[in-house]
Order: C-alpha cells, then sequence, then structure tokens
C-alpha cells in the first residue's frame, strides 16, 4: 500500500475547501442498501451543499459493528461489487468512506477515497480496538502505513476511529505534510463519551497544528447506540463545529486553507443535559431496534411503578402512541394507587391500554399445585409465579400480534437478581438495562419536563419503590437504598473496585459484601436476560463477560 497519494500543491495562494460531514444511520449487513444510502448523501452534498468532500463514517458500507459477518465467505464479492457501483457513479465531490478491504490474506477496517470515480486512496486502520464492547482484533489486522493525499490541492491526512486515541497515525499525517485530517468513526455512545472526544480532539490538534475533521455514526445497533455528535478542531485545539448528538443529517464545514487549514466557526450546539443525553440515547436505541428489525408495534407491562411510567413515556417518543400497547395485570397485591397511576399514564400518552387480572391464572397454578407444594409455607415461588403469568401474557400478546415485548428491569435490579426468569425478563428489548435506580428516578422528572402536563404522576416518583409481589412489600425490605446500592455497584460493576476498596470508600462491609454476593451469583439470570441499551462504559452484556461457575472470592 502506498505511504502517500499525491503529493499536495504548494501555492502561496488560499485554497477554499468545503467538507461535509455525513452523519448517517446505516443498517448493519445490508451493504446494497448502505451503498445507496451513500450514494444519495453525496449527491445532496453536491447539490445542496456544493460540497468538495464527504466524509461517511467508519465501515459505513457493511454498518458497524459487523461483528461475524465479517467472516462470510461472500463478504469481499459483496463489498467489491459496492465500491464498483460507488465508482461508477463519478460523483462530483470526493468520497471517504468505511469499508472492510481483504490485502492478500488479512482483512483490515479500511477508508477509502473516491474521486471522480476512481480509488485514489485506501487507508488501513492501524489501531483495531479490543476492550470494553470493541473485539475488532478477531477479525482485523493492523495496518503499518500513513495515508495523506492531495485533495482540491490541500494535503489531507486520513485516519480511522481508534487510530485517533493512540499517538502516531496523527503524528505521522501531520510530519506527512497534512493541514487537514479526515477522522472516520463509529464510536457508541456512553454517558461522559463527548466530554472525552472533545478533550481528545483539542489535544491532537494543538499539538500537531492540524485541523481535525470527526465524522461519526449515529443510530442504534442491538446494545449500541452511536450519538453522532460530529465535530472539527482547528489547528489550535478550537471547537469551531459540532453536529448534534443523536440526529440524522449532512453538515457542511467551510475551511481556508494555506499556512493552515482553518474552518470557518459556527454556532455550537447548546450542551444538553446528561438527562436529555440519556434520554435520548434510549428513545434513538428503541427506535431503530425496533425498525430495523421490522416489528410493527411493542407491547409491554405497565405496573404503576417507575420503571415502567420511564419504559412507557420513551416508548411513545421513539415508536408514536399508535404502535405502543400497555397491559396492566393486577394482583390481589396490587394498590389501587398502582391501578390509578397505570391508567393515568396510558391515558396521557394516548396507547391502547389493558387490564387483564392474573388472579383466576394464580388460582389455577396453585390448585394443580396443591398437592407437591402440601405442607410448605408461601415463599419467593408464590412470588415469582406472579411475575411468570405476566410474563406469558405478555408473550401470548406478542405471538399474536407480532409486537415486540419491552421489559422493565433497570440496571440495579439486573446487577442484584431483583428480576424474575422468565416473568419480568421475559421480553425481547429492555429499555433500562443499564440505567441505575437513581436515575430512573431523575429520567422520570426530566420526561414530566416535556409536556405541559406530568406524563409520569409525581407519586410515581416519590412512593417507594415496590414490586408489589407480596403484602406491604417495599424493594429496600431487602436491598440497600437505591441511593447507597447504585454506588456500591458503580464502584464494584463499572470501576472493579474490590470489597475490601469499596469499604475503604466508606461502606458498610455487610451491604458491600451482601451486594457484590448478590451480582455474582445472579451471572446466571443476566445470561438469559433481553439485550438493551448500553448507556455506561460497562453494561451487562458485551461490557462485562463473567464466568457464571466460578471460585473466585470477593475481598481483595
Amino acid at each position: 500500500m502506498s505511504v502517500s497519494g499525491n503529493q499536495a500543491a504548494t501555492g502561496a495562494s488560499a485554497r477554499k475547501l468545503r467538507v461535509v460531514m455525513a452523519q448517517l444511520d446505516f443498517l448493519v449487513g445490508d451493504i446494497p442498501g448502505n451503498t445507496e444510502l451513500i450514494l444519495e448523501a453525496a449527491r445532496r452534498a453536491s447539490s445542496e451543499h456544493q460540497a468538495d468532500i464527504v466524509v461517511f463514517p467508519e465501515l459505513c458500507l457493511t454498518g458497524y459493528p459487523p461483528e461475524d459477518l465479517l467472516l462470510r465467505p461472500s463478504l469481499e464479492v459483496r463489498v467489491n461489487e459496492a465500491l464498483e457501483r460507488l465508482q461508477a457513479e463519478k460523483l462530483d465531490p470526493v468520497i471517504v468512506i468505511g469499508a472492510p478491504l481483504r490485502h492478500g490474506a488479512l482483512l483490515y477496517n479500511a477508508a477509502v477515497v473516491i474521486d471522480g470515480g476512481e480509488i485514489t486512496g485506501r487507508y488501513f486502520k492501524r489501531f483495531p480496538p479490543n476492550y470494553q464492547v470493541f473485539d475488532e482484533k478477531r477479525y482485523f489486522a493492523e495496518g503499518r502505513d500513513v495515508l495523506t493525499l492531495d485533495v482540491r490541492g490541500v494535503p489531507v491526512g486520513i485516519t480511522v476511529c481508534e487510530d485517533l486515541w493512540k499517538e502516531g497515525p496523527v503524528e505521522d499525517c501531520a510530519a506527512a505534510g497534512a493541514r487537514l485530517i479526515l477522522n472516520l468513526n463509529a464510536s457508541p455512545y456512553d454517558i461522559d463519551k463527548q466530554a472525552r472526544r472533545k478533550a481528545l480532539l483539542e489535544r491532537k490538534s494543538r499539538e500537531n497544528l492540524v485541523s481535525i475533521v470527526y465524522v461519526n455514526l449515529v443510530g442504534g445497533q442491538d446494545e449500541l447506540v452511536f450519538d453522532g455528535g460530529s465535530m472539527v478542531f482547528d489547528h489550535s485545539g478550537v471547537l469551531t463545529a459540532e453536529a448534534p448528538q443523536f440526529g440524522e443529517g449532512l453538515y457542511p464545514v467551510d475551511f481556508l486553507c494555506e499556512h493552515h487549514c482553518q474552518p470557518v466557526s459556527q454556532p455550537l450546539p447548546e450542551e444538553p443535559s446528561l438527562e436529555a443525553n440519556v434520554y435520548s440515547a434510549l428513545v434513538t436505541g428503541v427506535r431503530d431496534y425496533v425498525n430495523k428489525n421490522g416489528f410493527k408495534s411493542v407491547v409491554l407491562g405497565l405496573s404503576g411503578g417507575i420503571d415502567s411510567a420511564v419504559t412507557l413515556a420513551v416508548a411513545v417518543d421513539a415508536l408514536g402512541k399508535d404502535r405502543v400497547r400497555a397491559v396492566m395485570m393486577p394482583f390481589r397485591y396490587t394498590s389501587s394507587m398502582s391501578l390509578e397511576d397505570a391508567e393515568a399514564e396510558a391515558v396521557t400518552l394516548g396507547v391502547q391500554y389493558d387490564v387483564f387480572s392474573i388472579e383466576p391464572m394464580y388460582d389455577a397454578f396453585m390448585e394443580s399445585l396443591a398437592a407437591p407444594f402440601e405442607g410448605t409455607k408461601p415463599d419467593t415461588t408464590e412470588e415469582n409465579l406472579q411475575a411468570r403469568l405476566r410474563g406469558v401474557l405478555l408473550m401470548s400478546l406478542s405471538n399474536k400480534f407480532g409486537s415486540l415485548v419491552l421489559t422493565t428491569g433497570n440496571k440495579s435490579e439486573m446487577a442484584v437478581g431483583y428480576s424474575t426468569l422468565y416473568g419480568d425478563m421475559a421480553g425481547g428489548f429492555d429499555v433500562l438495562k443499564d440505567v441505575p435506580k437513581t436515575l430512573v428516578f431523575r429520567l422520570a422528572k426530566y420526561r414530566n419536563t416535556l409536556s405541559e402536563g406530568e406524563v409520569i404522576p409525581e407519586r410515581v416518583i416519590t412512593r417507594p419503590p415496590s414490586a408489589e409481589l407480596a403484602p406491604d412489600q417495599k424493594d429496600e425490605d431487602s436491598l440497600p437504598g437505591y441511593d447507597v446500592l447504585d454506588q456500591i455497584l458503580n464502584l464494584y460493576v463499572e470501576r472493579d473496585f474490590s470489597a475490601d476498596a469499596i469499604v475503604a470508600e466508606g461502606f458498610d462491609r455487610v451491604d458491600v459484601e451482601r451486594v457484590i454476593r448478590l451480582v455474582d451469583v445472579n451471572e446466571y439470570k443476566r445470561r438469559q436476560a433481553p439485550i438493551g441499551v448500553r448507556i455506561t462504559e460497562r453494561g451487562f452484556g458485551k461490557d462485562r463477560r463473567y464466568p457464571i461457575t466460578n471460585g473466585w472470592k470477593s475481598g481483595k
């Protein structure tokens, strides 16, 4: 592979360059559809924005992450057909796309530059990541070369995603004469991610005296959500343009290139609150999972509690009220408050709402189990039966009407196993799977600020949480308070603190050891749980892969 393309023009006159950041949502595996999306975007960038360069996200041709689709024998044929299709259009702007390319016996995560129907540059990602949700080394070899090339008389360097986070690729592009670096990304969202990106881009652009165009993918893919937030930093480390997070679009940026390529500053979007950012991530994740998988609608159990209330609001905001069905399934322990609040939520949001009592089914099961249960005392078995009957009802509605069941468990509950296999865990997608309970409360309050009236009744937010599986039951009867529990879980699950280290932070040892034990022994449940939107750096899923069977002892 060539180290560089054509040598850049070095005339004294300044050149104007318009770069369009194509922040778009691609479907994993749909190479023909993604190819057409690239072509349509490039044509629009040309006709509407008079683009010189259009930059697309990492692996946009296949969607990200393609996972084991990269092992399919026909991958190379399909990618080559797509590249031929893109070349045949002979588009006016230069386009820079991401695609998996085979070179010799090895597969690379590549950026491809197409100018006037010809491929003028190929760049192989030098640092395929292999941590958290990333396992690119399973598929991709490491590139070694630098790519700088002349684009409309401007020396431009190309890098891909993780290359920005390591020492070498940006520095090598700058040393090769690049004044502008285009960085293609498929960087998934977590709560602090955009701030970390900005700090990195500020440092890299300033230290290397180059402007950097950072183009990121947007949309949901299984548990991952990509937030876009594409941006431009100038050679002095100043943020000059930023696309909104969670929104598709074509975002043009003008550069005046002489000694440096100076972007023309644009008004920056307002910094969203944490709650607004997380809520947008949940809406995006639900919308794309449902739509990309072809579900007509969703159904969920509405209990009158805060988790199902927030889940309902997210579903309606993602899909519209006509595609959401809520079902209240009361039992003898269900309070009148829960019945009233669930109905109020459904009516306010305008969804189809049904009430199906599980009492007759419960009685029938208990009659059948009377003989084997004779001489025993009621315990969690009877409580779990209630949850499982509700799961059967929801899955029956799912089967009959083609609706995806949304489960409503939060991260705190999933961590300690406060959930029932084949009961409240029965479903296809858990909206709040990576949302700690304390954040659920904040999201409920935030969602109420988006409407004139309350979508989630105030007493749903203020009442003590309860599964209502037994008389006068409260979550905190069997768990530490959520304000304490979530802090312990953050330290243990997301930051890998030991029990001793958590105690040293000021937490009660009895609480710490109990919580850690609950986390460890409930791994088997989480393996059988539906996927859900990842919003933290360490979600339950691809991020955290603990053995179910193990002899590890907590402590040090």
